[in-house]
């Protein structure tokens, strides 16, 4: 049994090759061509296809990117699309991870990007803004990503957009899934990875909290996501690790309580070990926290979860 688990896996693993990080997108735009500065999103052929930037997060200076991927000081968004040859109908919008103080573009982007087209899904990483105590920027670049993705979704193939995003950016993603504004920014669902949802004190991650309310206690309720699921909150696959010692798993038990509350369909997977920010690194790109049946586990579930979406859309 142990061989096949191990046979299984090598064939899914496989789906995340070496060298993601350099995949090229096939589409890369700036959220704002303009600028942060100015009030102006994406225009094409003469109509406004995206919003502007709704406030200015302060930060000036080129994005500064280390050698693991992580991305900071980003303050000028941009959105990389990366279309399959042959698209299965669905799409993912990335939010990488970074505790809103940088994007973990490589474990928990490029990676993801280069494990969709793979199966055969449309991906978009989103290079959000820092939102260096600008609470509404990070959740207003989204958004703007979803409009641009509804607005090409026809051309593309593609007929389903979720959202997945890991630590900072579960946080991200679950704002996205709770408040949206409309159907074009509703996510058809959610992937929620080892998570930061609620921002309460002893509970959350403190440079989330920090980074994006300042620990304005008006804000830090608001942001507190379990007190924003209701009855229309996307399906929703939550999945971590028992032993994550950094984002603590009751923010995803909370957030899967409130589901449950509100009859929200989905998923609660908790692994045994694997502590905090494995994404989709795996050995060929160094070191795996997760063990290798956990690693298929993860991939296992992803891909059956992803299946059962891709079941409802409507021929």
């Amino acid at each position: 049994m142990r061989k096949m688990i191990m046979g299984a896996f090598a064939a899914l693993f496989a789906f995340v090759g070496a060298g993601a990080q350099d995949i090229k997108p096939s589409v890369s735009l700036k959220l704002y061509p303009e600028g942060q500065t100015v009030d102006k999103g994406i225009v094409e052929n003469g109509v406004a296809v995206t919003l502007g930037p709704c406030e200015d997060n302060g930060l000036r200076g080129p994005a500064e990117l280390s050698g693991d991927g992580n991305l900071g000081n980003i303050n000028d968004p941009v959105i990389d699309i990366y279309l399959p040859e042959n698209c299965n109908g669905q799409m993912l919008v990335c939010c990488p991870g970074g505790g809103y103080k940088y994007c973990s573009s490589y474990n928990e982007g490029t990676r993801v990007a280069a494990w969709c087209l793979r199966q055969g899904i449309a991906c978009c990483v989103v290079l959000y803004r820092m939102p260096n105590h600008h609470n509404r920027v990070p959740l207003t670049d989204v958004q703007n990503a979803f409009r641009y993705c509804r607005a090409h979704q026809e051309e593309w193939g593609v007929k389903q957009i979720g959202v997945i995003g890991f630590s900072a950016g579960g946080h991200l993603a679950a704002s996205a899934s709770t408040l949206w504004t409309d159907a074009i920014t509703r996510p058809d669902f959610s992937v929620l990875v080892y998570p930061v949802i609620t921002l309460e004190q002893n509970v959350t991650h403190k440079g989330t909290r920090s980074n994006l309310t300042a620990d304005k206690i008006d804000l830090v309720t608001y942001y507190s996501l379990e007190n924003q699921v209701n009855a229309s909150t996307p399906e929703t696959l939550l999945i971590l690790s028992q032993d994550d010692k950094v984002v603590p798993p009751e923010n995803s038990m909370r957030y899967y309580s409130e589901m449950i509350k509100c009859k929200v369909p989905g998923e609660l997977h908790i692994l045994t070990d694997g502590g905090h920010g494995w994404g989709f690194t795996t050995p060929e790109y160094g070191t795996d926290k997760l063990k290798p049946e956990q690693r298929f586990d993860f991939f296992r579930i992803l891909s059956r979860w992803l299946a059962d979406r891709r079941a409802e859309i409507r021929p």
